[in-house]
């Protein structure tokens, strides 16, 4: 143990999505590609909601705040990865590392907590619709987005310090795109219990927390539905939900099954493909679904393009 402040490792190695490396050009292409999508497509969609009077109301705002959370976290990892498949360079710093997790704990942990708000909203949109407005006043809306800023900087700060705590002597490469907290705890030298224990219950209750809001929001919207007459009247109940509905069942599933693939007896590998698809692709998609099957995000983009083209 005398030895341990000498034998301290100051970087880690992350071996990224595959090692073969004449996939390299290809994955550099697919990233850049994502991450160029990503970047303009929630820049558009900021701007619009930004721009245009007839968005200004709960979901747009809450929308507007979903759009920049996949760009900050699409911008956590994708650089990074660029920088490596383009250098060959594959280290990242001890510091760096745990910034760069501490930037994935903040974005995860606001994005559960805003989606929650988001079916919240939902809830209170199509069961009490003329009390609407009343209850979600701006004021509500600032409030309930900042909460969740607010619990996703708390979060992050915690499992920040945790890390600190532990020292890392040994092994130091990362079989993963990023700097992933369980398996960071696997390299470490120091006892990990208490820090595996503050992880699972911090997981455990920001997820159980926000599901359990968003399951009681959706099965209120659900009796709310089942006792409108018309079928019209159904389907336009439901619509209004339906995107929402679609990101909460893809973002909870996969982030759910990849830290459940941390355990030994799911195989690494896969736990890394899930991943992938909830921090590259799951953006991507929620791009896709709010923005191209949204009636009314479309009708406001070509008003603005039209008012862009008839200046000129």
């Amino acid at each position: 143990m005398a030895d341990r402040n000498v034998t301290l490792i100051t970087e880690f190695l992350l071996l990224g999505l595959t090692d073969n490396p004449e996939l390299n050009v290809v994955l550099f292409v697919l990233l850049l590609l994502i991450y160029f999508i990503n970047v303009v497509g929630n820049a558009w969609i900021i701007t619009i909601i930004l721009v245009s009077v007839q968005l200004h109301y709960p979901k747009y705002f809450f929308l507007s705040h979903l759009a920049f959370l996949d760009f900050c976290y699409s911008s956590v990892f994708i650089p990074k990865m660029l920088a490596s498949y383009l250098t060959g360079q594959k280290a990242i710093s001890y510091h760096g590392c745990l910034i760069q997790y501490s930037f994935v704990s903040l974005f995860l942990t606001t994005e559960c907590f805003l989606l929650a708000a988001m079916a919240y909203d939902r809830y209170f949109a199509i069961c009490r619709p003329l009390h609407y407005r009343g209850l979600m006043t701006p004021t509500v809306c600032i409030h309930l987005v900042t909460a969740s800023y607010l619990l996703g900087c708390v979060n992050s700060v915690t499992h920040l310090s945790s890390l600190l705590s532990l020292s890392f002597c040994g092994p130091n490469v990362i079989n993963h795109y990023f700097c992933d907290i369980p398996l960071l705890f696997q390299l470490s030298c120091s006892d990990t219990r208490y820090s595996k224990a503050l992880f699972i219950v911090l997981s455990t209750t920001t997820t159980a927390t926000t599901f359990l809001i968003v399951l009681s929001s959706y099965l209120g919207i659900l009796c709310t539905v089942v006792k409108i007459h018309s079928t019209r009247g159904r389907y336009k109940a439901f619509s209004t939900c339906a995107s929402h509905l679609t990101v909460v069942t893809l973002f909870y599933g996969t982030v759910t099954f990849t830290y459940l693939g941390t355990s030994s007896s799911y195989p690494q590998d896969r736990a890394k493909v899930l991943s992938v698809f909830y921090t590259l692709l799951l953006p991507v998609l929620n791009l896709l679904i709010y923005s191209v099957r949204n009636q009314e995000a479309k009708e406001a983009m070509k008003r603005i393009i039209r008012r862009k083209v008839f200046a000129q």
